[in-house]
C-alpha cells in the first residue's frame, strides 16, 4: 500500500529520515535547508527521538557522530556556510569510521553569498572538503521523489559501508512541491555489530568493521588519531597510517559499481548530456522537447564515488555536456575518465539553466 502527498522537497527529506528510523537530529538552522530541522524538531518528539538545536554546525557535526556511537541513526542538514564549519568533524567522521547522514541544500557562495538561491557550489567539497586521503558517499536528488527515497539509501549506505554519507541536494530541489508516492514500509539494512571477541577496529575479509555500540559491554576507544584495530592511538607508525588509510578510501572506492545508481538514455548517441541534481530537469524538457533527435544521456544519482563504469557504455559520444550550477566542478571528473571532448554549461546567480542555454549549445558544432 502507499499515500500520495504534495509535499516541498525539505519535508521529503525529513519524512525519509524518519521512515529509515533516523532517531536523532542535531542541527542548526540555515536557508534553505532550515525546513528539514523544523519537520524534525516537530516529529521526533512524538517518535520517541531526539532533536537537539546545536550553537553552530561544528557542534551540529559533532552531536551526530555522539550520537551513531550510542547506536542511533543520526542525520544533521545545512547549506554551504555551515558545510564548511563542519569538515573538520567529517573528517573525525571518516577517520573513526562513523555511519551518518548529511543534507546540504546547497546555496550560491563563497561565504554567505545567496542564501535564498540555488547553487551546486559544494560538489567538490563533499569530496575533497576535510585534509587527508578519504572517500564519501554522495548522493543527488533531481526531485521531491527522490529527497524522500534518497535519504533512506543515505542511512542503509551509512551503516553498511561505515561511512558519512551527503545528500547533496540544492534549493531548488529543497524548496520545491511536488507530488510525491510514500510507501507504507521501506528497507532498512540494520547496523552490523562488532563479532564478540574480535578488535573493535578488526577486519578480516570486510573492508567495513561490525560497529562497537557504547553500552554493549564493548571496551572501545574512539580517536581521530592512526589507530591500531583496538582503536589505540599508533600515529608514529608509518606502515599502520598507510593501510588505514587505504582501507578507509578503499572500502568505498572498490564498491564503487555496487553503489553506483544512475539512468541512461540512447546510449549510441554521439551528443551525451551528464547532469545530477536540478539541472536534471533542464535536460528532460530538452529530451522532450526534441523527441526526433538522438541525445544521449547519464543522469547521475550517486555522485561520489564516481561511477567510472558508466561512461564506458556510450561507445559513440563525440561530445559530453556537462550542465551545472557552478563553474564546472564535477565537468573536471567527467574530463578525466574519458577521451572525448567534455563541454562544461556553467551557471551563476542561483537560476537553474533554461532548455534554450541547452539546446543553444547542443547545436553549437
Amino acid at each position: 500500500m502507499t499515500r500520495t502527498e504534495f509535499w516541498q522537497g525539505n519535508t521529503a527529506c525529513a519524512e525519509g529520515a524518519l521512515a529509515a528510523g533516523c532517531n536523532f537530529f542535531g542541527g542548526y538552522p540555515i536557508t534553505p535547508s532550515t525546513e528539514v530541522a523544523e519537520h524534525m524538531a516537530s516529529e521526533l518528539p512524538k517518535r520517541n527521538g531526539v532533536f537537539i538545536q546545536m550553537e553552530d554546525e561544528i557542534a551540529s557535526m559533532a552531536s551526530i557522530i555522539g550520537a551513531s556511537w550510542t547506536g542511533a541513526r543520526a542525520m544533521t542538514a545545512t547549506s554551504g556556510p555551515g558545510f564548511s564549519l563542519m569538515m573538520e568533524n567529517i573528517g573525525f567522521a571518516a577517520m573513526t569510521e562513523t555511519p551518518c547522514v548529511v543534507v546540504n541544500v546547497q546555496r550560491g557562495g563563497p561565504s554567505t553569498g545567496q542564501p535564498t538561491m540555488a547553487a551546486q557550489g559544494d560538489m567538490l567539497q563533499a569530496r575533497f572538503g576535510s585534509h587527508g586521503d578519504y572517500s564519501i558517499i554522495a548522493l543527488c536528488p533531481a526531485t521531491v521523489q527522490e529527497m524522500y527515497e534518497m535519504t533512506v539509501k543515505a542511512f542503509n549506505l551509512a551503516d553498511t559501508y561505515r561511512v558519512p554519507v551527503f545528500l547533496m541536494a540544492d534549493e531548488v530541489v529543497g524548496h520545491m512541491r511536488e507530488k510525491i508516492i510514500i510507501p507504507d514500509a521501506v528497507e532498512r539494512v540494520p547496523r552490523r555489530e562488532l563479532a564478540r571477541g574480535t578488535l573493535p577496529f578488526h577486519t578480516g575479509g570486510d573492508l567495513a568493521p561490525g560497529f562497537p555500540q557504547f553500552g554493549r559491554g564493548y571496551s572501545v576507544h574512539v580517536t581521530g588519531l592512526t589507530h591500531d584495530e583496538r582503536g589505540y592511538p599508533a600515529a608514529t607508525n608509518p606502515k599502520l597510517h598507510a593501510a588505514l588509510v587505504q582501507r578507509l578510501v578503499d572500502k568505498i572506492e572498490l564498491a564503487r559499481d555496487t553503489i553506483a545508481d544512475y539512468d541512461i538514455i540512447n546510449p549510441d548517441a554521439e551528443d551525451l548530456f551528464i547532469a545530477y541534481g536540478a539541472p536534471v530537469r533542464t535536460v528532460q524538457q530538452v529530451m522532450h522537447d526534441r523527441p526526433k533527435e538522438k541525445i544521449g544521456f547519464l543522469r547521475l544519482r550517486t555522485v561520489w564515488p564516481f561511477p567510472e563504469k558508466a561512461l564506458s557504455l556510450f561507445k559513440n559520444a563525440k561530445r559530453v555536456l556537462v550542465p551545472e550550477m557552478n563553474l564546472g566542478q564535477m565537468a573536471r571528473e567527467f574530463e578525466r575518465h574519458t577521451k572525448v571532448s567534455v563541454i562544461s554549461i556553467p551557471k551563476l546567480g542561483g537560476e537553474l539553466h533554461t532548455p534554450d542555454e541547452l539546446v543553444a549549445v547542443l547545436e553549437a558544432r
